[in-house]
């Protein structure tokens, strides 16, 4: 008997049912969406949409292209696995981190098994069917036994180096049980118990708590400096450099007998299965169980077991052609709505937001609810008092998808939306979708001034949401800048401060006029510049004047920026030019120190070979006057090259200094150029010192 897939509510969008947007000015806005949506999933710091929304933005714009290819751009997000990498750590793959294609239901399930048989000409005897876990995925590097790196998977090319943080997952030993040089590949996650463990670290030590397992699981792999560990687990669904005659279970279970956590050993186990009703059996057990496993699970994962069938279906740009995901839909349930309030966000955008009876969802609490905008609000026909269907989008965001009007009280009100901004009582700006407050940032100061001096923008110890109230209110500070304007004196007479508060409040806010460019964008909260995109800007212009100066197709040219963010970026800048002034003339600096050179003078740099492309350079070991790796990959990059974690024949020359291991070895081996690292820390003093001749001379030597 066969077990059908779940049909769910709001089910994604099959791509081969996907319809072609009208016009290229309507695709290019799609992509601009799907850029943005991807790059704070894989950042980890936001949703700005769900799965189902995403997918099926995703499926009409690949829809788009194959209707209209004239129109597709080279670098369409279509074709990409992820989002890119932070700046300043990127390190590239041994092989691409690919993604994988999605099925929403029974019939494309078959229709991708029947598809994968036609291409290797014959039946497939054994597939592999493994839960699809709801976290961050990584590639693990091991050099004969020993954990040396860990990647993100960042563009599918790049990734990130997160090995600090990474080492401390449980599934992912430092040693193995045996000295063998592999990759393992596989996702970091917060099982529901580190979850609330990292909710108690975090909350103990005065931050607010994570939103959502997955997120918490992003934040920590990329924490610097944090004054606690929160617990993370891994578990393997990949590995290069065993066997290469063993099917993918016989790899999964070697994997495990080294240490690795492994989906073999996961609660649901990988299957082997024959055929699409065994298939379908197991995917519906995963189902099943999702709710009681004790972490995310978002989908199912079919590949085919042996390895001459992967080797001989081969791949696209962007996903094996012998793998697949089902993606399952979000869990839904029913509540009361008890109230719909309005929200005013720091730049001035006005938000429905519901209150909801609470109402537990994949065993997360939910008390209220993303409503969007007052368009969707209408469409989605819900009121105050009616029994409403909540799902957490994207398994992170509860929202409202609609209400049983069966149920609806016979008392039930349309919302009435609010005639002037709810905060200050300016008029509504309601031309675009999302309706924003006329008064802008001098509406929602207390909200910028709160996200300015948060540790990921400008980090001021002791500027917390009490005492900005108390600044604003007394008139002391509107923006920013009238910050560095606030002295002992008069912070001592404000209630609850005294001298010794107000005089460390001083110093703290003195001491970010020291933090770089990248920093003070981020803290200045430019819509759609969260703070790897103001990395980004930081890095590709190097000061403020040239970012102010950029026009809207020169800001396109950075990683990420498409067409309707750049002129939004540019937008904000303008709106922004006033307090960008003022900072300045309080000394803030305006400048990144690590920023990419621009186009005209790489030719010249040391470490660009002659067509100027840039060289690719391994650091190895101790460097003097440098603390530690990612020092050592800032300082390549700054000399104009490509900083790289691994020695390969691609690899140009090898940085060797003092600690180094197997990595100087292997360029000895391979004929790699090798500079001891005293000589490196010679060459980026000459350039440093603007003596790129002498920098030349010491690297031709």
């Amino acid at each position: 008997m066969t077990t059908a897939l779940p049909p769910g509510t709001g089910d994604p969008v099959d791509p081969a049912k996907a319809k072609p947007f009208p016009s290229a000015a309507r695709y290019e806005q799609a992509l601009d969406e799907i850029r943005a949506a991807a790059a704070a999933y894989y950042a980890g710091s936001d949703v700005r949409m769900d799965d189902d929304a995403y997918d099926a933005l995703l499926a009409r714009a690949i829809a788009t292209e194959a209707a209209h290819p004239a129109w597709k751009p080279a670098d369409t997000p279509t074709e990409a696995v992820g989002a890119g990498v932070a700046p300043g750590t990127e390190i590239p793959h041994s092989t691409p981190m690919l993604g994988l294609d999605n099925v929403f239901d029974t019939e494309s399930l078959r229709k991708w098994a029947a598809r994968l048989e036609r291409v290797l000409d014959h039946p497939v005897t054994a597939y592999t069917v493994e839960p699809k876990l709801d976290g961050l995925a990584v590639a693990a590097r091991y050099s004969r036994g020993r954990l040396t790196l860990v990647l993100t998977r960042g563009t599918g090319t790049m990734g990130e180096d997160v090995t600090t943080r990474a080492i401390l997952a449980k599934g992912l030993p430092a040693k193995l049980s045996s000295p063998r040089t592999i990759e393992v590949r596989g996702e970091v996650f917060m099982t529901d118990e580190d979850f609330r463990t990292a909710n108690e670290l975090r909350t103990g030590h005065g931050e607010p708590a994570f939103a959502h397992p997955r997120s918490a699981a992003a934040g920590t792999l990329r924490a610097i400096d944090r004054a606690y560990s929160a617990p993370l687990s891994f578990v393997a669904y990949a590995v290069q450099g065993l066997a290469d005659d063993g099917t993918h279970s016989k790899a999964m279970a070697e994997l495990e007998k080294l240490g690795v956590a492994t989906t073999s050993g996961c609660k649901p186990a990988l299957k082997v299965c024959r055929g699409t009703e065994e298939i379908e059996a197991a995917v519906a057990e995963i189902r099943d169980l999702r709710g009681s496993l004790g972490f995310g699970v978002d989908g199912a994962v079919i590949k085919a077991d042996r390895p001459e069938d992967r080797d001989a279906a081969g791949a696209s740009t962007k996903a094996p052609r012998w793998g697949v995901a089902v993606k399952f839909p979000a869990d839904t349930r029913s509540t009361r709505l008890l109230s719909i309030d309005v929200q005013v966000g720091r730049t001035g955008v006005i938000t429905p937001v519901a209150t909801l009876e609470p109402v537990f969802i994949d065993g997360v609490k939910v008390v209220s609810a993303t409503l969007h905008n007052f368009d969707d609000l209408e469409r989605r026909n819900v009121r105050v008092g009616d029994t409403v269907f909540v799902r957490r989008a994207g398994d992170v965001i509860p929202e409202i998808t609609g209400a049983k009007l069966d149920e609806r009280p016979k008392d039930a009100q349309p919302f009435t939306p609010p005639e002037v901004c709810p905060d200050c009582g300016s008029e509504i700006d309601r031309s675009q979708i999302r309706w924003r407050c006329t008064g802008g940032r001098a509406c929602g100061a207390r909200k910028i001034l709160a996200h300015y001096a948060t540790r990921e923008a400008m980090d001021i110890e002791g500027l917390g949401g009490k005492i900005i109230d108390l600044l604003v209110a007394e008139g002391l500070v509107a923006d920013p800048a009238d910050l560095y304007d606030l002295d002992v004196p008069r912070l001592a007479a404000l209630d609850g401060l005294g001298e010794i508060s107000g005089g460390k409040l001083v110093a703290a806010i003195a001491g970010t006029k020291k933090r770089p460019l990248s920093s003070l964008l981020t803290g200045l909260g430019i819509r759609m510049a969260g703070r790897a995109v103001s990395r980004r800007l930081a890095r590709h212009f190097g000061s403020m004047d040239a970012l102010l100066a950029a026009t809207p197709e020169q800001l396109q040219e950075v990683e990420g920026v498409g067409r309707e963010r750049a002129e939004t970026i540019a937008g904000e800048l303008a709106e922004l030019a006033g307090v960008i002034a003022k900072l300045e003339a309080r000394g803030l600096t305006m400048t990144e120190p690590d920023a990419t050179p621009p186009p005209a003078a790489a030719t010249v740099l040391p470490l660009r070979k002659p067509d100027g492309s840039p060289m690719r350079v391994v650091v190895t070991g101790a460097v003097p006057g440098l603390k530690n790796r990612d020092e050592g990959n800032q300082a390549v990059e700054r000399l104009g090259g490509t900083a790289s974690g691994s020695v390969s024949a691609k690899t140009d020359l090898v940085v060797v200094g003092e600690g180094s291991g197997s990595k100087a070895d292997k360029a000895a081996e391979l004929g790699v150029r090798i500079l001891p690292a005293d000589r490196f820390a010679d060459l980026l003093a000459a350039h440093d010192g603007g003596d790129d001749t002498r920098a030349a001379q010491i690297l031709a030597s």
